[in-house]
């Protein structure tokens, strides 16, 4: 049995896939996924697993250097930012409407759905290299 953090076969197996600048999605419950893009399913009920619980788990393996955010999450769901500032705080930041990061899950190699409800908990992680 796999010992590093992610356990989840699929979004290990995509995370080990993920090369310089590709792009993984991690969102809550209702967001649309696009025909295409691998969806990677996580949700039990309302809150299990949460946004930041999916989010921190892949970062312990995925090497990130930059995220996309919808720019409406500074005003409808300011606590979920700053949760992300917090946990991401030297990562560079690009807003973007929440109708270019839905469009922007086309190129993504996977979404990964939470059990999150609130609004705008979405971002797209676009990987680095190691070395």
């Amino acid at each position: 049995m796999k010992k590093t953090k992610v356990i989840n076969s699929d979004l290990s197996r995509v995370i080990a896939n993920m090369g310089h600048f590709d792009k993984l999605a991690i969102g809550d419950a209702g967001t649309p996924v696009p025909k295409g893009t691998e969806k990677i399913d996580l949700a039990v009920t309302k809150g299990i697993p949460s946004f930041m619980d999916v989010l921190d788990n892949v970062l312990e393996e995925l090497e990130i250097q930059r995220i996309f955010l919808a720019s409406e999450i500074k005003t409808e769901n300011p606590a979920m930012l700053a949760k992300i500032k917090k946990r991401l705080p030297d990562t560079p930041i690009e807003f973007i409407t929440h109708e270019e990061l839905k469009e922007s899950l086309k190129d993504c190699k996977a979404f990964v759905r939470t059990g999150e409800m609130t609004p705008f908990a979405n971002i797209l992680l676009e990987s680095n290299v190691v070395f």
